[in-house]
């Protein structure tokens, strides 16, 4: 046979010069043109020249063994053939160590391991009866042994696909990770739960949107929805550390962005839980809000452009996602001012001060929204026309001017409120922020001197705007009717906890002085409990602000009625002369700057006088004077008690109070 193997022959280049001209002339008889004498000859002398080789198969050279295939034409191996393996030829085969390559196919196995078992750390659910995976893995690797180690897990998750579910969406901040189905469970409570206190958000939008517009706003919902989250209640402790440090990383990096706005919207109105208002970062965030707000220009929303350095051009649901935005943040912005005792940082502009049917979608807010701004409008006239004093080294208005003030800014409230109330679709909470209102208005009765006209009917309209207060907050806490074991009051904002405080503070002073006899002091003792224990339902976490404050004011409580015991009696029987001189020197305020909530300041530096200096004097200490809650005595609560409150019950003793 022409150009016949030569079993004799061993060189390489011969064996690839006859291979080719055996090619060449399998060729040529197909072509039309006979070929010449002086070709063949030519041919001849280069087989002689270079004589083929007979080369084994790759998996015989592999092991080294004879090979018996045949090439031309070419014939399966009989090993090959035997063993069902690939028989083929390569030119460019180089054996493998059996040593290097078992060393590498056991690393890859253990990366294998490692990358299944972060899987599963991360969410996937293995069934118990696939628990050894060692001979799934190994089944998988003997087919993908030359893939890529991301390449194998995939194709081992696929091989798995119905022992494995893996949540759809995974959300992490540092160490802490949740799932698709505590974060859809978490969104779930803040929309029933949160929402309604300040519905500027859409519930139809899923966790997912809100983490693409910004991971601060996603986290700062799970972080609100996590205050009294039943399946996990130390999820607000892990978070917050992680959170807090998300936040100051955010505002260090100068945002821009209308969704970290939003984000300081929640954390304002639902700050992190801390146990002392030194700490309390709220007012600070608050002006950084208000100024990130104005920088890129929700103040103007029809006017973007005149902030950005691109071109803008707003649809009908930007424009109007602008505007709802400008206006919670004024509404959070009136909060922090009036609930810290602060200048708040509001601009209430054309477009807030315009009434709800002088404009037009998408310029007009919603009727809740509208209402609730309207409310803390009037609030902040309150506060700058009354405490805001250009002439006065602490901004209080005179006592003409102020008791005048007074009287044209009740005329107001009672217009406004019945002008608002009017309006078909408001919820409850519009009424409660009235009555809010009414009692910022009211708190200046502290102010005024005994001698000046009408100081009695201020303080009787005190009293009567704080009864109104606390009657709506206790509406609040009827079980809701989305949640019949629980009520809204624990869900409040930290600005109606303010008020509630201040309420209990004016509670506390009125019935511990000489004003007293005027009023009914039994009912008036129930609501304070009451309230004492509304705090308490709204504390977060142990010994948290809002616990600290109810137990201060526990203890100011039962030191008043000691020491009232005697001089009660004596004012019942003195002349109106010596009242007046009694009220005066009980209801006086040394701090006299922190507007409204003066009275709530002034109360805790006498408790640190007095409270503080007696306990380090007392041989038993300071501790002498936390009185235990359940040995106060506490008549009915002007609402229906329940029982079924474990939580009141391991805080507050003997008093129910349904949360």
């Amino acid at each position: 046979m022409e150009g016949g193997i030569n079993c004799e022959d061993t060189n390489p280049t011969g064996a690839r010069a006859g291979s080719y001209k055996r090619k060449k002339n399998g060729y040529d008889h197909l072509g039309s043109s006979p070929r010449s004498g002086a070709e063949e000859n030519e041919d001849e002398s280069e087989r002689r020249r270079h004589p083929g080789v007979k080369r084994a198969c790759n998996e015989c050279r592999q092991q080294k063994l004879r090979c018996d295939v045949i090439q031309d034409p070419f014939s399966h191996c009989s090993r090959c053939y035997r063993l069902k393996l690939e028989c083929k030829i390569e030119s460019n085969f180089k054996r493998v160590g059996k040593r290097s390559k078992h060393a590498e196919m056991e690393r890859e196995i253990e990366q294998l391991r490692k990358s299944l078992l972060e899987a599963q750390a991360q969410g996937f659910v293995m069934k118990d009866s696939e628990k050894t995976l060692s001979p799934a893995i190994n089944s998988v690797y003997r087919k993908t042994r030359m893939l890529g180690i991301e390449e194998a897990v995939s194709l081992s998750v696929l091989k798995h696909n119905d022992s494995y579910n893996e949540p759809r969406t995974r959300h992490k901040i540092e160490n802490l990770n949740l799932s698709e189905e505590m974060t859809n469970r978490l969104f779930n409570e803040f929309w029933c739960c949160y929402h309604p206190f300040l519905p500027f958000l859409s519930p139809s939008q899923a966790p997912d949107y809100y983490y693409q517009q910004h991971p601060l706003l996603f986290w700062a919902i799970i972080a609100v929805s996590a205050r009294f989250f039943a399946d996990d209640s130390g999820l607000l402790t892990s978070l917050s550390g992680p959170l807090t440090r998300l936040l100051w990383t955010t505002v260090g990096e100068v945002p821009n962005n209308l969704y970290f706005v939003k984000a300081l919207c929640l954390l304002c109105t639902w700050p992190l839980p801390t146990s002392t208002t030194s700490t309390d970062p709220t007012h600070i965030l608050c002006g950084v809000m208000m100024k990130t707000a104005t920088g890129i220009g929700l103040h103007r929303p029809n006017h973007a452009q005149d902030f950005s350095r691109v071109s803008v051009d707003l649809n009908k649901e930007q424009l109007h996602e602008r505007l709802t935005t400008w206006a919670v943040c004024n509404i959070v912005a009136q909060h922090c001012g009036t609930g810290y005792g602060q200048p708040a940082s509001t601009l209430y502009d054309w477009i807030l001060a315009a009434g709800p049917t002088e404009c037009v979608p998408p310029l007009s807010l919603d009727p809740e929204l509208e209402a609730h701004l309207q409310i803390e409008h009037f609030c902040d006239k309150v506060s700058k026309e009354i405490y805001s004093n250009a002439s006065d080294s602490r901004g209080v208005a005179g006592d003409e001017l102020r008791a005048m003030l007074t009287r044209v800014y009740r005329r107001e409230y009672d217009d406004l409120r019945a002008s608002v109330m009017s309006r078909t679709g408001l919820s409850q909470l519009i009424n409660l922020h009235f009555t809010a209102a009414g009692l910022h208005l009211c708190l200046s009765a502290f102010f005024n001197l005994s001698i000046i006209k009408g100081y009695i009917d201020d303080l009787m309209g005190l009293w009567n705007a704080c009864i109104s207060f606390l009657d709506q907050v206790f509406k609040l806490q009827l079980p809701s009717s989305k949640d019949r074991n629980q009520s809204t009051l624990r869900y409040s904002t930290n600005y109606l906890l303010q008020m509630i405080v201040s309420a209990c503070f004016t509670l506390l002073r009125l019935l511990n002085s000489g004003f007293a006899q005027r009023i009914d002091f039994k009912y008036g003792s129930s609501m304070f409990h009451c309230a004492i224990q509304a705090i308490r339902s709204i504390s977060v976490l142990d010994n948290d602000l809002p616990c600290r404050l109810a137990e201060l004011m526990m203890q100011m409580w039962d030191r008043a009625q000691t020491e009232q015991q005697t001089s009660t009696q004596n004012l019942m029987s003195s002349n109106l002369e010596e009242v007046g001189s009694t009220m005066e020197n009980s209801l006086k305020l040394k701090v006299r700057c922190r507007m409204s909530m003066s009275l709530v300041y002034d109360s805790i530096w006498k408790w640190r006088e007095e409270f503080q200096a007696q306990g380090r004097s007392s041989s038993e200490g300071p501790t002498f004077y936390l009185i235990p809650f359940y040995h106060i005595p506490i008549s009915d609560p002007p609402f229906k008690e329940q029982s079924n409150s474990k939580n009141s019950l391991q805080k507050t003793g003997q008093l129910q109070f349904q949360q």
